[in-house]
């Protein structure tokens, strides 16, 4: 069914969830002004943005299409830029996807997840 190494889809959708738990954890009670004055927290919750897109690339399109509701390219294209720094992260559009997108990701998340026959 699988090839060895290749890991199944709900896999990476457990995996994109446990990732967005971890921003909304580590960011929780804070403020973008508390947020990006404490380096740790914020580049904990960087990488685990980065994580989540890294692992949206392995969702096969049909699921893709399917929950058309998730941004799924955004998501990938947000982890290119976090990734490969280009220009820089603007702190305003970081502070915004941990409070409006993360939280609507988990979300959406939750309900493949529960949906998904395992």
């Amino acid at each position: 069914m699988f090839e060895a190494g290749q890991r199944e889809w709900r896999l990476y959708i457990d995996d994109m969830i446990g990732f967005a738990e971890k921003v909304l954890s580590y960011t929780e009670g804070m403020n973008q002004a508390s947020f990006i004055s404490n380096n740790l927290t914020y580049d904990a919750t960087l990488r685990n943005i980065e994580l989540i897109g890294e692992a949206a690339t392995h969702i096969p399109d049909t699921i893709r299409s399917e929950n058309s509701d998730i941004p799924w390219r955004m998501i990938v294209a947000t982890r290119n830029r976090l990734i490969h720094g280009y220009l820089g992260v603007e702190d305003d559009i970081l502070w915004s996807i941990i409070v409006d997108e993360i939280p609507a990701l988990l979300s959406a998340l939750r309900i493949i997840s529960a949906n998904t026959i395992r």
